[in-house]
């Protein structure tokens, strides 16, 4: 005869397949497969049509190596953004970029073909540069999927297909015939190591030590320009003006120096000499100087006004060269000598002011950086020891020069923030190259808006457009219009063949572009046809065919132009090379009521965004967004920025090998983007440990819903316990924020909601609250399914919640749900759960009343906490509860005396009313321990009842059930419901 089974055994303990341990790293590829069998991508583009749209346009990264934590900060976003607007019921496709042209791939290439690229033609350099830009293509795309990004990857854009690069050909076509393209003379930001010109958005500030050097420059012409006071005072007399500078190399090209016209200039006498030297400085600074230069105590013999210097002139130090003194609003009185040198071919205010005095802009320092004098200002045998020497070398050799000819007053070295290459992270000069320019100041008309067919010009417009958008954070309106408000002209020209070609046709004779549309048309199919490399393959006269000449000197022989553009007009352009043209995008970028979100980090103000902003609004009068996210830098935990050489960067791929994808998603969502944030192994580390609370939350919610059968089951709203009802409507209260944030994009917020929900509202209270239910209560009970019926609505609101940010988990979740007739293969296909679909009604009133039942359980915790120190309970199951009430307290009581015994999780609570009978009880009294506060107090101390061997609670009354000794009343029907026979007496001795 069998044995008698344990009591316990009739317990309906949790149980599910779904593991404790995620297993990441191995089973996160295996989702993946099941991903790529679904073809979710697909299913996702087929149920989105129709639907109101969302874009998000994807800033490309550049293709040049693995990711790196920033690449993972950036694309799980972009695929928060993405999935949580498909959930939410928008067409929201994902077409991932890549940007690939540039210096870095055609530097790395130029290393791997050495002296072999010198023999090789253009289109196999440039054959290479493809080659190496696809291997890594290929590597991120693999990278960025192992994340959970969905996306079209099996063909996304890339800046090097002959189609894209057709297109920004066609942007730059653009700009020329509205006018706004022009080539000329002008001092760039130059890269001697890469030998190219640079834009704004490529230079990067950091420290760097210059010589700070005081040079005076002898006057040459009449003082009597300067007033009466100071012909009197300076008649027969050495005068000298003061300069100061940094860029000792720039002084070769020096050919004026800059006055203030509004300033007061002091005339220095440097002694008591009547042949003492006299120095011309502005007052300002005249103190400044004197102890710079060690002039002692200077004695002032005149003041004048800057404007007086205006076309005075001046020797050079050390060239045979006279420099002339002109007038310039830029000169500051913060440091210096209120005189200020200036080089025409060697920076932007010194360029434009040579401009206004006529004065020689050419530059004698070649792309390398070398110096070459001209020799024509040099009368003695041996050429200076500077002649042929780079830049940054030639500043100790000048500065030598300068003592030995007696110019040199003051040398010392000066720590500051000095422009640096992007790329190759070295020191940058100006230079006045001929390059081709995007003019800001080119006039057009307004298309639209309260002033529509009014004159304004390029920047103006732009920065009216800016104001159309929405900016996130804010701030970054006010960053874009002041950098799109003070930038020079566009700098679009690259000396370089890693690139879009400048395709245009140049006079030998003028030099003037060949102007013409028909002509652009041609060549733009011919780079749809064959790529940029058409342009290095197709002479002269197949594309220009014969009898043409020029239209400014009729001149009839033309050469192609050799320069590239700048990559961020290569980027800039995707606007209309991808979400313009492609054919998932361009119906939802081209509806009049679109929604384009561009998202990237705060560099992209002067990067992406800025060129973006400039080519659309001048192509087609608007921005090319609607809405602009960005985010801040990721740093280490001591705030520092990541890099190699610190060995303090997070690898994404390293941690999704050792912990799982899963974990930098949930990285990605527990911080603040628009923030810098910090990143380590050990923060890593701490978003597994939440991930593991989060998994075993799911992994309960899903074992008390075993056998659980929705359509037939679930109980109606209306007949649902109390305290079920209470957490249906805390779920819809956090599904109403999540959803919120979802739309805000405060990911983080959502990130700490749902783990307090996880580990307050249910693992500390309702699931704990719910055993006695779960297990003791008979499966079939209305009470149970009334429980499993929330549980079942709260597992499903969470999964499809987190979906968005647990992509692998939710999905995983969702296999393991109760069965639904018409449920959708994969989360990522179903929508977010509806609020009133979880709580029909409006739960504020419900969540109020059950908010003063948890200040009142409080109270009750902190008794019950105070009678287990005293030895009067162990668990709370073993104590009696009595509540003394009144007002508020005790109406809200009485309303839910049924679920307060569960809700306290003791045996028995007792509702009694007023304070006024309570015996104000001390340990060893018959009432226990009390707890007084205002309407309240709550008395707790050993249960009067008996514990039931099978629920242990406290009850009134225990019987027999069979063998089975203490067996509450309840528990009795429980098991006569659940068809458990009482186990005979005679079994007990088999």
């Amino acid at each position: 005869m069998p044995a008698v089974p344990e009591l316990k055994a009739t317990l309906t303990l949790p149980k599910t397949d779904f593991p404790m341990k995620g297993n990441l790293p191995q089973n996160e590829p295996l989702r993946m497969k099941r991903w790529a069998e679904l073809d979710i991508y697909s299913r996702l583009r087929e149920a989105g049509k129709g639907r109101p749209s969302y874009l998000l346009h994807d800033g490309p990264p550049y293709a040049n190596g693995p990711l790196h934590l920033g690449h993972a900060l950036n694309k799980g976003l972009k695929d928060f953004v993405v999935k949580s607007k498909t959930m939410a019921g928008f067409d929201s496709p994902y077409v991932p970029g890549f940007d690939c042209h540039g210096l870095p791939i055609e530097i790395k290439v130029d290393e791997q073909l050495g002296r072999k690229k010198l023999e090789m033609p253009v289109p196999a350099v440039l054959e290479a540069c493809r080659a190496y830009a696809q291997k890594y293509i290929d590597l991120q795309t693999s990278q960025f999927e192992r994340l959970g990004v969905f996306g079209r990857w099996n063909d996304p854009y890339k800046t090097m297909s002959r189609d894209y690069e057709a297109r920004t050909l066609e942007t730059f076509y653009g700009f020329l015939e509205k006018g706004f393209v022009y080539r000329g003379l002008k001092p760039v930001y130059w890269c001697i190591h890469d030998r190219t010109a640079l834009a704004d958005a490529e230079i990067e500030y950091a420290e760097h030590t210059s010589p700070s050097i005081y040079v005076r420059y002898r006057m040459t012409s009449g003082v009597e320009a300067l007033g009466e006071e100071a012909e009197a005072a300076l008649a027969g007399r050495e005068v000298y003006t003061i300069i100061w500078t940094t860029t000792p190399w720039t002084l070769p090209a020096s050919l004026a120096v800059a006055f203030h016209p509004k300033f007061e200039y002091v005339a220095l006498a440097a002694g008591q000499e009547a042949d003492a030297p006299v120095y011309i400085v502005a007052a300002a600074l005249a103190a400044q100087v004197a102890t710079a230069c060690k002039l002692g105590e200077p004695q002032v013999l005149a003041k004048f006004p800057g404007d007086r210097l205006d076309r005075a002139t001046f020797q050079h130090p050390f060239l045979d060269r006279t420099v002339l003194g002109v007038n310039a609003d830029y000169v500051t009185a913060d440091q210096g000598t209120g005189a200020v040198h200036t080089a025409p071919s060697h920076g932007v205010d010194d360029f434009y002011t040579g401009v206004r005095y006529g004065l020689d802009a050419t530059t004698r320092v070649d792309n390398a950086g070398v110096i070459h004098l001209d020799t024509s200002t040099w009368r003695e045998p041996e050429l200076p020891a500077f002649e042929g020497k780079k830049v940054f070398a030639a500043n100790p050799l000048i500065i030598e020069l300068l003592k030995e000819r007696g110019a040199l007053l003051g040398h010392g070295e000066i720590q500051h923030s000095y422009p640096h290459c992007w790329r190759c992270h070295r020191p940058v000069i100006f230079r006045a190259t001929e390059q081709w320019f995007i003019g800001l100041e080119t006039p057009v008309l307004r298309a639209d808006g309260p002033f529509a067919g009014s004159d304004t010009t390029f920047r103006q417009l732009t920065i009216e457009k800016i104001a159309e958008v929405k900016w996130d954070p804010a701030w970054g309106q006010e960053r874009i219009t002041n950098m799109i408000a003070t930038r020079p002209d566009w700098c679009i020209s690259r000396q370089r063949i890693w690139g879009v070609p400048i395709a245009v046709f140049l006079c030998t004779a003028c030099h003037a572009p060949v102007e013409d549309a028909a002509l652009n048309a041609r060549i733009v199919q011919l780079f749809e046809e064959h790529g940029a490399e058409a342009w290095h393959t197709t002479s002269v006269e197949d594309l220009l065919g014969a009898g043409r000449a020029c239209g400014k000197c009729d001149g009839t022989e033309f050469r192609k132009e050799t320069d590239i553009l700048d990559v961020w007009f290569d980027s800039g352009s995707s606007w209309h090379a991808v979400a313009e043209t492609d054919r998932d995008l361009k119906d939802l970028y081209n509806r009049p009521d679109r929604t384009v979100l561009y998202l990237e980090g705060g560099d992209q103000h002067r990067g992406w965004f800025h060129s973006s902003l400039l080519a659309s609004v001048a192509l087609r009068g608007r921005a090319p967004y609607t809405h602009v996210a960005t985010a801040g830098w990721t740093l280490d935990e001591l705030g520092r920025a990541m890099s190699k050489s610190l060995g303090n960067g997070v690898d994404p791929v390293e941690i999704a090998e050792k912990m799982g994808g899963e974990i930098v998603r949930l990285w990605v969502a527990s911080i603040d983007f628009r923030e810098d944030m910090a990143a380590s192994e050990n923060l890593m580390k701490r978003c597994a440990d939440i991930y593991r609370k989060l998994r075993n939350t799911f992994r309960f919610l899903l074992g008390n819903l075993d056998g659980f059968e929705p359509a037939s089951q679930a109980v109606a709203f209306e007949d649902l316990e109390p305290l079920d009802k209470y957490m249906l409507a805390r779920t819809r209260e956090l599904t109403e924020q999540v959803l919120r944030w979802y739309e805000g994009f405060e990911f983080h917020r959502i990130y700490h909601a749902v783990n307090e929900f996880a580990i307050a509202d249910l693992s500390a209270f309702y699931l704990d609250v719910l055993k006695d239910r779960m297990y003791t209560f008979a499966p079939s009970s209305k009470a149970r399914r009334s429980a499993q019926t929330v549980l079942w609505k709260i597992t499903e609101a969470l999964t499809r919640l987190l979906a968005p940010i647990l992509s692998f988990t939710a999905d995983e979740v969702w296999d393991y749900l109760p069965k639904v007739e018409g449920r959708e293969a994969s989360v990522h296909l179903a929508l977010f759960p509806a609020p009133e679909g979880i709580y029909p009604e409006d739960p504020a009133k419900l969540l109020e009343e059950w908010r003063e039942l948890f200040a009142i359980r409080n109270q009750a915790l902190q008794t019950l906490e105070l009678a287990r120190q005293e030895k009067l309970i162990g668990k709370a199951l073993e104590a009696d509860l009595r509540i003394y009430a009144k007002n508020s307290a005790l109406t809200v009581l009485k309303k839910h005396e049924a679920s307060l015994k569960e809700f306290f999780n003791v045996s028995n609570v007792l509702i009694d009313e007023g304070q006024d009978q309570l015996p104000r009880a001390t340990v060893g009294q018959q009432w226990g321990i009390s707890f007084t506060s205002e309407n309240l107090d709550t008395v707790a101390g050993p249960s009067s009842g008996h514990k039931c061997a099978r629920c242990w609670n406290f009850m009134p009354e225990v019987s027999n059930y069979g063998v089975w000794e203490n067996v509450c009343t309840r528990c009795h029907g429980a098991l006569t419901a659940m068809d458990v026979e009482p186990p005979a007496a005679e079994e007990v001795s088999a």
